[in-house]
Order: structure tokens, then sequence, then C-alpha cells
């Protein structure tokens, strides 16, 4: 396809795997208005970064992500590094007329996110494009949830109830990994999956979140640092390891309400033993109620509260026909689709953004509300669970 987004990727871990199989197949899937170039991987580790590059399918690679933002041929920058290198990368790049899709929270503080959406709004006079990457917003069963509450289905929001449980690190000899870590992490359970359900609740409602009161705590206050050999498993050598301190929480529980003056919950923990990636949302309306679980990624439970009594009850909605978000792209109604195809959703989006000259969603104002609201609960957390406002972007 000519005039193809060449793409710069910032990072390599996790999240760069799973945006690296987003850009290899989403112009084979969609339809898209300009093709992809997977040019440049950066990181700074060559022993690492190497691989990486070969492994995920990208042509080159630059140890400075400064030397990546100059060059004349990328045109995209797709940050996937921890939270505490967002700000700089994404202004630096957003100032050089690059596209930049930043991975989620948005940045480790307030102050920092409110200067990438400032830096956002100046781009975008240019025809620049930020977008954040809550990929659960590009869940087929999520989007469809969101469009039926805007339908009216489930008539006016009563209640939301959001959990996002995991279990990685209940061993206490478990690492000190950079997750652990507030410098770079910006906070724990709370930011990393909390921020998920925080910008979930407000995407599939249309609402904002207007006040919360929060209780964090952390179960393990010192782990062994991480080394060479030990890599990231707990072993009985971690225990003779040299030890460090963990500076974010490990579980958040928050309490919250809606500006159309619904009521919310929400649970973050990653002390759930037996959860390994347990989301579910559900919403509670004065006509009905539905419901997402992410361990049944496929399906949307739905309760039509104008049934009689006697066909009462949640029913299974499938979301596999041609007709729900995203599914035309790919199989037949029936075959299901999985966690990897959310990232090529949100390239697809990202792209015909790029391409139409529109604002993509999460812009960096979106996020920003989902950082007002994770700054809101630590700083209740701080004085005892007392009820905050979450301030307006």
């Amino acid at each position: 396809m000519s005039n193809p987004l060449r793409i710069g990727m910032v990072g390599y871990g996790f999240m760069g795997a799973a945006h690296s199989q987003a850009w290899r197949t989403v112009h084979r899937v969609f339809d898209l208005p300009r093709g992809i170039d997977m040019a440049v991987i950066c990181g700074r580790d060559a022993a690492q970064l190497e691989p990486a590059a070969r492994k995920f399918g990208w042509r080159e690679t630059e140890r400075d992500w400064r030397t990546l933002i100059a060059r004349k041929d990328i045109d995209v920058i797709d940050i996937v590094t921890p939270g505490d290198s967002h700000a700089e990368i994404a202004i630096a790049a957003l100032a050089a007329g690059k596209h930049v899709l930043c991975e989620k929270p948005l940045a480790n503080t307030v102050a920092e996110a409110e200067a990438m959406t400032a830096a956002a709004a100046r781009a975008a006079r240019d025809g620049v494009r930020a977008m954040c990457g809550f990929s659960y917003r590009r869940v087929p069963a999520v989007a469809h949830l969101r469009a039926l509450v805007a339908a009216g289905r489930i008539g006016a929001v009563r209640h939301v109830r959001a959990a996002y449980l995991q279990d990685w690190i209940v061993d206490p000899e478990f690492p000190l990994v950079w997750r652990l870590q507030k410098e770079r992490a910006g906070s724990g359970a709370l930011g990393d999956i909390g921020a998920h359900i925080l910008d979930m609740t407000q995407y599939v409602t249309g609402e904002r979140i207007t006040g919360v009161a929060g209780l964090t705590e952390t179960f393990v206050r010192e782990r062994p640092l991480p080394s060479a050999s030990s890599g990231l498993s707990a072993s009985a050598e971690t225990k003779s390891q040299a030890r460090g301190r963990v500076t974010v929480d490990d579980a958040a529980i928050v309490l919250g309400r809606l500006s159309g003056g619904g009521l919310c919950t929400f649970e973050a923990t990653r002390f759930a033993t037996g959860r390994k990636n347990a989301l579910r949302i559900e919403v509670n309306g004065s006509l009905g109620s539905l419901a997402f679980d992410l361990e049944r990624f496929n399906e949307l439970e739905y309760h039509a509260g104008a049934r009689a009594g006697t066909e009462s009850g949640f029913t299974r909605i499938l979301v596999t026909e041609p007709e729900h978000p995203y599914i035309a792209a790919w199989w037949p109604p029936g075959h299901i689709i999985g966690y990897e195809h959310v990232f090529t959703h949100q390239a697809r989006d990202f792209v015909h953004a790029i391409a139409e000259g529109t604002e993509p969603s999460p812009s960096f104002a979106e996020a920003l509300g989902v950082q007002l609201a994770l700054d809101a609960v630590e700083r209740s957390a701080a004085r005892h669970a007392a009820w905050l406002d979450v301030p307006a972007v």
C-alpha cells in the first residue's frame, strides 16, 4: 500500500510483544487507508534489543529514543516503556511532529499527564494525533456493552462494580521488579490494573467519575533484588539475596460516584490468590443490567428488566456476529477471538484517526481524566479513605 505509516516503537517487553503483534497483523486483517511499515524498535540493552527485533519483525534498531524521534523516516512513535519515561518521550515526539501511541496509564503523575495533554493539543493543530493505549476498550464485547448502554437498553446507570484481580506477586520471594517501584511505575495495582477498570467504567457508561474514597495496602514491603541469574522467578536463591523496599500498593479498594448520580465500587489487587488476569465489570441500570468477564472474552451477560418474572434472568450474548464491533474482519459467527486481537483493533483505530484527521479515543485528555481519578484515590488513601472530588479535565 502506498504511503505507509513508518512505525518506531520504544520498548520491547510484554507490551512491546503485544503491540508488535498488532502492527504485524493489522494491515492484513483490516482494509486500512494507509499501510504499515515496522521500521524501527528502540531500546537501551543491545543484548535484548536485537533478538526482540528479529522475533517481533522490526526492520531496524536504535539504542536512543532521541535519535529515533529525530529521524525523518519515522511517522509514529509507539511508547511501551515504564511510566517514568512516558512524558519525556511523548512530549518530544509530538514536538517533532510524530503521531504518538502511549501505553496506559498515561504518566506517573498528574503534572506529567497535564504536560502531555497540552503537548498533544498543540500538536493537534498541525494534524498530529496522540492516543493512550487503554486496550480493553477494543474488546468487541466491551464496545458492544457501551453501545447498548448508549442506546438506553438498561436505562439510567445506578451501579457499576468492577474488579481486576491478579496473583503474580503473592509469593513474598518474588523479586523487586520495576512494577513494584514507585519511581518507575508511579503506583502499583492501582495504576497498573486499576486504571483499566476506571477507564472502562467511564467508557461504557459515558459518564465521569466525580468523587472517590480509597484504601490501599502493601502486604509485602520488602522483596529480593532481581539478579541476572534468578530472573523473575522466586527460588531458594532469592532468599539469600539483598532486599529492597516495595514502594507501591499491592491492592486498592475504591468507592466512587458517577456524574449521572450512580455509585461505583472498584477493586484492584495482585494478591487475589488463584486469579491470573480476572477482570469483571457489571453495570446495573433502571431498566436492566449488563456484565462482562474477561475470562469469558467473547460474551456479554444481559438482563432486560421488562421481562416477565417467569422469564427473568441474565441472557448470554455471544459477541461473534459480523455486526458486532470489529468482528467482521475476523472469522465466521461462533469462531472466537482473544486477548491479542484488542491490540490489532487499537492499531486499526489509530491508523484511521491519523489518515482521516480525526481525534483518536482515548485521547490524552481522556487519559488525563483517568490520571486525575487515580491521583484522587491515592490522596484519599493517605487520608484514611477521605471522600475527595475528582477534578474535571
